[in-house]
């Protein structure tokens, strides 16, 4: 079963997003901070990131760049996307809240499948 690390600090906005992954047939493991996500993408085997643009102690653009130097894909959802340096809008797929179950799966699917 693929295994994703989802990284939100908004607690309504995580358990929506586990159960829609869960539903989806992922193992899920969540947390809320760059530094908790970045223990757990030290010590469990991800295939995976999905997180939030914007988190109380750093962004997912570092969480981004920490997991892919593991091989870990990645996918960031926000819903401040248009605050973000035109320079990392490019470097993800990039998903704007309020996101769509089917929206977010299919997303989920061409990370997994395309090898980015």
């Amino acid at each position: 079963m693929t295994r994703i690390l989802l990284v939100e600090d908004d607690h309504n906005v995580r358990v929506l997003l586990e159960h829609v992954l869960i539903d989806g047939g992922y193992e899920v493991d969540s947390t809320t901070t760059v530094a908790e996500a970045k223990s757990l993408l030290d010590s469990v085997g991800y295939e995976l990131l999905l997180a939030d643009g914007r988190l109380p102690d750093g962004t997912g653009m570092v969480l981004a760049e920490y997991a892919q130097a593991s091989g870990v894909k990645t996918l960031i959802i926000t819903g401040y996307a248009f605050q973000l340096a035109s320079q990392d809008l490019g470097r993800y797929e990039f998903l704007m809240k309020p996101v769509r179950p089917a929206e977010l799966l299919q997303a989920i699917e061409r990370a997994l499948g395309d090898g980015t």
